[in-house]
């Protein structure tokens, strides 16, 4: 397995995170799967002999229940392993338990590293941008967790780009921590995250996480023109995300990894994440498993390396419109591009036959 600095720090990575959603599968969360806690122990024994050391939870993740599984399953070596979790969404009535406030995000900590049985976490995320909660408010509680020893690093997930650089610019300027990472959605089919995210990320030197590089169970191989979701998966089990922008869009990506993965005797998956993983500005890539074989199927992917033809096979399939002002940047300054955006600049000028 390789390992990357995450962002501008210190702290090394595996590029492939194992991700908890099919963890637990209580509280609305059961067609994510339903990893008990024998099976969740194997699965952190099979990532780690991979080289797989960094593991990816939420309190969101069946509400609590998730991280209680993880928990169970690296009990007697917390010192072998790295941990995130993260913050923000509803849970329960009480108002304040939500969001980027210090009320929540000290509450949340609390109880994230009681429910995994730990003291302290690798890194934090803030799971959505808080539009209510003055970001001063924010990056002062996580500079606190870090000072404290409750958490090493802080990220964010979810935000824009402009919230990103909001928020890393009031950190840095005001003397406080800033975050080190994103978690954000990418896939083949879904790359708004190329419009601004990932160049962002690459400029502030902030690592962008991605999460469900297969598109929530869009790119399992499951699903193509002629097939439909199994009812007992999160596409066939009423799950409402992702939103996908264009259906026959989503089936020219599927195919295009199809054909690519006939070449190599692999699997739809498999080249997804073969793919994400070599993208521009792209650092580790959480995969998620509801069995032992799905997940031995995503860490062989690892081995795969598609050729610049393959990956712009894929690529040109479901590249972003340009729209303004990248079409404009396309037109008349992609000499001006930054190292970080040059690759998408490229992209939008072959869009528009330049």
């Amino acid at each position: 397995m390789e390992y990357i600095n995450l962002g501008n720090s210190g702290l090394r990575v595996p590029k492939y995170i194992l991700g908890t959603i099919p963890f637990s599968g209580t509280n609305g969360f059961e067609v994510t799967g339903d990893v008990q806690k024998e099976q969740a122990k194997k699965q952190v024994d099979m990532c780690l002999e991979a080289g797989i050391n960094m593991f990816d939870t939420a309190n969101l993740y069946s509400k609590g229940d998730a991280e209680k599984v993880l928990g169970h399953a690296i009990e007697g070596r917390r010192d072998q392993v790295l941990l995130t979790s993260k913050t923000g969404f509803q849970l329960g009535d009480d108002p304040n338990a939500a969001g980027a406030s210090r009320i929540n995000i000290e509450h949340s900590i609390d109880k994230t590293l009681k429910r995994l049985g730990t003291d302290y976490l690798d890194l934090y995320f803030v799971h959505l941008w808080d539009g209510v909660t003055p970001v001063e408010e924010t990056v002062a509680a996580m500079t606190d967790l870090v000072k404290s020893g409750k958490i090493r690093y802080w990220g964010v997930s979810n935000y824009s780009g402009w919230s990103l650089a909001r928020t890393f610019t009031i950190a840095e300027q005001s003397g406080y921590i800033p975050p080190i990472c994103q978690q954000i959605y990418y896939t083949p089919e879904a790359r708004e995250a190329e419009y601004e995210l990932l160049p962002a990320g690459g400029e502030l030197g902030i690592g962008s996480m991605i999460w469900s590089p297969l598109g929530e169970g869009l790119l399992t191989g499951k699903i193509s023109r002629e097939k439909r979701a199994p009812e007992n998966t999160r596409q066939g089990g009423g799950w409402p995300e992702p939103w996908v922008m264009n259906e026959e869009r989503l089936y020219n990506v599927i195919d295009a990894l199809q054909e690519v993965a006939d070449h190599h005797g692999a699997t739809v998956p498999q080249i997804a994440l073969a793919w994400v993983r070599e993208r521009p500005n792209v650092g580790p890539v959480v995969i998620a498993a509801r069995n032992e074989d799905q997940l031995r199927e995503n860490i062989q992917s690892f081995e795969i390396e598609l050729s610049a033809d393959e990956q712009a096979t894929i690529e040109s399939v479901a590249r972003p419109e340009p729209i303004y002002p990248l079409w404009h940047r396309a037109m008349n300054a992609i000499d001006k591009g930054s190292p970080s955006e040059i690759t998408y600049l490229q992209g939008y000028k072959k869009s528009m036959d330049l």
